[in-house]
């Protein structure tokens, strides 16, 4: 119903929040097709099931702390410098392919490499074509491994550490909480257990009246909050983690 096209004096004028509720709500295209999140604003809904029984504590991440052997990670932040070339250096991300762009090499395969090995392969690689010896140096700024991400419809979406034990409430709170597009009541995780890509759906206003357990999250979990307008920035990156499985309620 076109709420804009009624008329007659006779009718009750309505509320401004009739109005809200009647404006359809955007969708969240977020796994390519995988979640669909449908529904009005502040209600459940979608393929994620909630009340998840089994959604336990994730596959632990290969390297827990940054150490000679650590090996780099997709979406890994390295800092290169290269010795008295310093159009060659700065903070290079590895992003999901596991590769690095640098200035005259271009793309470089990182991933699964100690910054030892990734040291000799790119000096390898300068010193072919380009330098005399490069001494190059290869550090892990931040580690992927380690950190939470949140997006969807919060203040300030991003990658944020964990450093102890999280909650899905202080994860929220550390990206600022909820913008006002959000709906709290269709809140994804989505979590690597036993080699799959799972999710599970959470009701946030009910865990902050108490209704509901505020969950465990860890890192490497993603959190996505639905809302009206979807912030597209992430959604090339969840579309390559593609979900083999959702949780289904027992």
């Amino acid at each position: 119903m076109n709420l804009s096209n009624l008329r007659g004096a006779g009718r009750p004028a309505l509320t401004a929040a009739a109005s809200a509720a009647s404006r359809p709500l955007g969708l969240a295209a977020l796994l390519a097709g995988a979640m669909i999140l449908t529904g009005c604003a502040a209600t459940r809904g979608g393929k994620i099931p909630y009340n998840v029984a089994n959604f336990s504590q994730p596959d632990s991440p290969a390297t827990t702390a940054i150490e000679e052997d650590y090996r780099v990670a997709p979406l890994d932040v390295l800092h290169i410098s290269v010795f008295q070339a310093p159009e060659l250096s700065g903070d290079f991300p590895v992003d999901l392919t596991g590769t690095i762009t640098m200035p005259l090499l271009g793309s470089v395969k990182a991933v699964d490499m100690t910054t030892s090995q990734l040291n000799q392969k790119l000096a390898q690689m300068l010193g072919a074509r380009y330098l005399q010896h490069p001494d190059v140096n290869v550090a892990v700024k931040s580690s992927s491994t380690r950190v939470v991400t949140v997006d969807g419809s919060v203040r300030s979406a991003g990658q944020f550490p964990v450093t102890g034990p999280l909650t899905l409430v202080q994860v929220v709170a550390l990206a600022h909480g909820t913008d006002e597009n959000a709906n709290p009541r269709r809140v994804a995780v989505f979590r690597t257990i036993k080699g799959q890509r799972m999710a599970a759906a959470f009701d946030l206003q009910s865990i902050r009246r108490g209704e509901a357990e505020d969950p465990r999250i860890f890192a490497g979990d993603i959190v996505v909050v639905d809302g009206s307008k979807t912030k597209g920035v992430w959604q090339t990156v969840l579309q390559t983690l593609p979900l083999i499985s959702l949780f289904r309620p027992f």
